[in-house]
């Protein structure tokens, strides 16, 4: 089943709301904060977490700007991956993907380490990629926000 369609029919997933400039601002500002609190943090499962939050909360702005609400983080990640190519690489979405799994690892899993590599990566990025959200915001006209969402749409019909 498409990943997308299975995010829309559960509960907390995909949906559209009306678009919030507002929201958008306030998720850029936990994303702030998270990187804050990434920088002070000296314990590597907490660096880890606030990490991916600073990207998640930086990803999620641009998805309320557009108009989509989702509480299922794997769900926002593949509607990043599908509809904002234009914006975040396959790269990208990749590191995103691989943050989620570190965050999880760290945070629910004693007997998982998250490698050194994919950690050091994480606080390096995290800081770049909300500068890269915040730019994909000011890119984001009204325009631009119709075209995703129509996108979106005709994905929910198509078999």
């Amino acid at each position: 089943m498409d990943k997308i369609k299975w995010c829309v029919g559960k509960k907390e997933g995909l949906s559209l709301i009306e678009p919030n400039k507002n929201l958008a601002e306030a998720y850029t500002t936990k994303a702030e904060e998270a990187l804050e609190s990434m920088r002070v943090n000296v314990i590597k499962d907490w660096k880890i977490s606030t990490a991916y939050y600073t990207l998640y909360f930086s990803l999620y702005s641009v998805l309320t700007k557009i108009g989509l609400k989702c509480e299922i983080h794997s769900c926002t990640l593949a509607f990043a991956r599908r509809f904002l190519r234009e914006f975040l690489s396959e790269e990208d979405s990749d590191f995103l993907e691989d943050s989620l799994k570190a965050r999880i690892d760290s945070q629910y899993y004693i007997d998982r380490t998250v490698p050194d590599e994919q950690y050091h990566q994480m606080i390096k990025k995290a800081p770049l990629f909300l500068v890269k959200c915040k730019s994909i915001l000011i890119k984001l006209n009204e325009k631009k926000i119709n075209e995703i969402r129509r996108e979106f749409q005709k994905a929910l019909t198509e078999k």
